[in-house]
């Protein structure tokens, strides 16, 4: 019996010794001289733009990576090419990655070893920066192609980690979260998602096969898009959910970290308000607020503050209406907390994935989270490759069709895109009105001229450039010049011309007046000489919205000659009374809201009491809320933003925003800009 015993002990141990062997013979022997090809399918808003190829092959002791990515984006044609060297055992040696359009070859990032002890760091076209290696690191920007981002967590797994530190910032970490079922081909196929941090603002949603191959990333860093493993491409539905809630339990998180039980009755003692109707500023005054609504404005003395209610002392800081945002693109939750740091208490979302706006929406206006109250425009294109996002209308009905669902869903504006076609932009318009909802957007190319983008029956315009083309009845926008302010005398009767036109019609204009501030910088000036809060926003926005590679010296002397023409142009059409509402389009994470609202003000003549209305009462009384919000009166909403400083002193004052009240909560700023990975307000 012992012998017996002793035999099966000793087969059993030389099984799994075997076994073992063999498992991490196979794990190994995947990266001693792999040949691998591969392609991922590029998404914007569900809509299919790009593609992206990579090769996995080896060289004497190192496994090289290749990745190409491809494409066309609204008609801009970009591509990237990337390569990464490692060791078998998965550690990055070197990267580099770098833009392919047309003679256009700049570095976006660039890794290399300088000796056994240090790494140099090259970044877009800033001077190279030299740091120690660490034993553990990853080569990480917030544009990694799928393929580069595929071999981080090949990395990740093979050293059993869960976080990363990366260069040439941050680190990396990378959370299991389910396990969900996709259906391809007819075949089940079971993909593990996991949220991850540190690669764009906030998180992606990624899918890993059993093998750990990157199938399918969500992700958004201010801008919805999809990547997904060749093959898997009929999943798209089931990538878009998983984020979907992977995004509401982040929001469910802010929600119960920073959103305190608040008491019924709040009283705001101390302050001195501006309530956006006079630019009087009344001194030493008590707000009494009950769920979330204003029930007594008066002097300090003059109000009884009820028993059991919270009092908040403000001693001499400034009350202002909430801001609003209209030209927002709120892709992922982040913006919650940031926004409500940032004094907004409105949004009008410009353009969103359907499953994603409406969900952060309603979690904010019917299950009590946190954020700022959002109201939906619902993206709508024309045909082809230049067309925006996946809700096309090309067709009488499709037209139809589209401004039904968007009803459906509860929007309150249908956005009209660049590539609709002249008679379905009517029929857009006229769908919409019949169901109560207004239209906006851009002047679409094909109809060419702001007035007869209104004449079709459009409400709202976007962009100074498209809709100052008004100035030019005669002309359509593909006749003039890219800076044809500029490069053209504008009279006085053309200016009243247009805006009498505007009045007579009742448009509301968003000029979007900052993207021009910010992207028409000289070539090699930091964003900090226009935008002084750009380094606050979180480090994986470094890229797209802090960096900016900017234009000639000629070419930027013509365009800040252009803007500032329009600016002067929009102070005389605000004069005369066409609404005019501030909006970012993301250019800076609300502190372009910021800047909008200084424009106004600093070139186009508006008084800072003025300015700060296009942000509150104007854009409330455009989207017919006026009677709820929009200034501080008794009756309305108590969306309040809390000021240091005086802004009718000094416009820039509305930077120090450092309180809000929004939907009967009260948040202290710093708290939630925090929570949003920006850093605190400067001193």
């Amino acid at each position: 019996m012992k012998n017996i015993l002793f035999h099966f002990r000793t087969l059993a141990a030389s099984v799994y010794i075997i076994l073992t062997f063999s498992s991490c013979q196979e794990i190994t022997s995947r990266w001693d001289n792999p040949d691998e090809k591969g392609t991922y399918l590029v998404y914007r808003r569900q809509s299919e733009i790009g593609k992206e190829t990579y090769t996995i092959t080896s060289k004497n002791d190192t496994v090289l990576v290749s990745s190409l990515q491809g494409e066309n984006e609204r008609g801009r044609i970009t591509g990237t090419y990337c390569e990464l060297k490692l060791t078998k055992n998965l550690k990055p040696i070197s990267y580099h990655s770098q833009r392919i359009v047309g003679e256009d070859t700049t570095n976006i990032l660039k890794v290399s070893p300088k000796d056994e002890n240090t790494i140099v760091v090259w970044e877009k076209e800033f001077n190279p920066v030299i740091s120690k290696r660490d034993e553990n690191f990853f080569p990480l920007h917030s544009n990694i192609s799928a393929g580069m981002e595929m071999m981080l967590y090949h990395y990740l797994f093979k050293s059993n980690s869960k976080k990363l530190n990366t260069l040439p910032r941050g680190e990396v970490s990378i959370r299991h979260t389910n396990k969900d079922t996709v259906s391809i081909k007819g075949k089940k196929i079971l993909l593990d998602r996991y949220v991850v941090e540190g690669i764009n603002w906030g998180g992606r949603t990624v899918w890993l096969d059993e093998s750990k191959n990157l199938v399918a990333i969500v992700k958004a860093n201010t801008q919805i898009r999809e990547i997904i493993r060749e093959g898997y491409e009929e999943a798209l539905p089931v990538f878009v959910a998983g984020n979907v809630a992977e995004q509401m339990a982040q929001l469910a998180k802010y929600t119960t970290d920073l959103k305190k039980e608040s008491n019924t009755t709040i009283a705001l003692v101390g302050g001195h308000i501006i309530d956006g109707r006079t630019e009087k500023l009344q001194t030493d005054m008590t707000v009494l607020v009950k769920n979330g609504t204003i029930k007594a404005i008066g002097k300090n003395n003059g109000i009884k503050i009820p028993d059991g209610a919270k009092k908040i002392e403000l001693n001499g800081k400034i009350l202002i209406p909430g801001l609003w945002d209209m030209h927002a693109h709120s892709n992922q939750v982040q913006w919650a907390p940031a926004y409500l740091a940032g004094g907004v208490t409105t949004i009008r979302d410009n353009g969103n994935e359907i499953e994603f706006a409406t969900a952060f929406r309603d979690a904010i206006a019917k299950d009590n989270a946190m954020g700022p109250d959002i109201i939906l425009a619902g993206m709508t294109d024309g045909a082809g490759k230049k067309g925006n996002g996946i809700i096309r209308a090309r067709t009488i009905k499709e037209a139809k069709d589209v401004v039904a669902m968007y009803h459906k869903y509860g929007y309150k504006q249908i956005k009209i895109y660049s590539s609709v076609d002249p008679e379905i932009m009517k029929v857009l318009t006229e769908e919409a009105h019949k169901l109560g909802i207004s239209t906006t957007g851009h002047v679409p190319k094909q109809v060419g001229n702001s007035i007869l983008a209104v004449e079709g029956g459009m409400d709202m315009l976007s962009h100074r450039s498209l809709f100052l083309t008004a100035l030019f009845p005669d002309k359509l926008k593909s006749d003039l010049t890219r800076y044809y302010l500029a490069d053209n005398e504008i009279s006085e009767k053309q200016i009243k011309q247009a805006s009498d036109f505007f009045l007579k019609n009742g448009t509301i204009l968003d000029p979007t007046i900052a993207l021009d501030v910010v992207r028409t910088l000289p070539k090699g000036t930091p964003s900090e000489t226009v935008e002084p809060d750009v380094a606050r926003i979180a480090y994986e926005l470094f890229e797209g919205k802090r960096y900016r590679k900017g234009l000639s010296e000629k070419s930027y002397t013509k365009a800040k000659e252009d803007y500032t023409k329009a600016m002067q142009i929009l102070g005389k059409f605000h004069k005369a009374g066409v609404p005019i509402v501030a909006g970012t389009d993301n250019i800076v994470p609300v502190f372009g809201l910021y800047l909008e609202i200084e424009t106004y003000h600093k070139l186009g003549g508006l008084s800072p009491f003025e300015a700060i209305q296009t942000a509150t009462s104007i854009p409330a009384k455009a989207m017919g809320m006026l009677d709820i919000t929009g200034t501080i009166e008794v009756g309305k909403q108590a969306d309040i933003a809390i000021l240091d400083k005086n802004p009718l002193e000094n416009i820039s004052n509305i930077r120090t925003i450092s309180a809000v009240m929004s939907n009967g909560n009260y948040y202290k700023s710093e708290p939630l800009w925090k929570a949003a990975d920006f850093k605190p307000k400067r001193d």
